[in-house]
């Protein structure tokens, strides 16, 4: 049994195509965990891996709405909050 010729590696700052990401996954996600991989999909950026740990980092939550509202640079502003209260216009049907 003959081996398979083995690929080159790419360079880490040239985005992946779709076909090279399927063919070398492993080495896609070993290059994730030292920064976002792009994969493109015919010549556009299509899709971007990280690590698992950079997702955790990127999507925890920083605090609560409540927090987020009171921390608010509007909070205090004389701003306007009341409904008006115009009737619905008439409509023949």
């Amino acid at each position: 049994m003959t081996p398979k010729p083995k690929q080159p590696a790419a360079p880490a700052d040239v985005p992946w195509t779709l076909a090279g990401a399927k063919a070398r996954l492993s080495e896609l996600v070993d290059r994730a965990q030292t920064g976002p991989q792009v994969i493109t999909r015919n010549g556009k950026p299509a899709a971007v891996v990280v690590s698992a740990e950079e997702w955790a980092r990127k999507t925890a939550r920083k605090g609560t709405l409540a927090e987020f509202l009171l921390a608010s640079p509007l909070r205090g502003a004389d701003i306007d909050l009341t409904r008006s209260s115009d009737k619905p216009r008439d409509t023949d049907l």
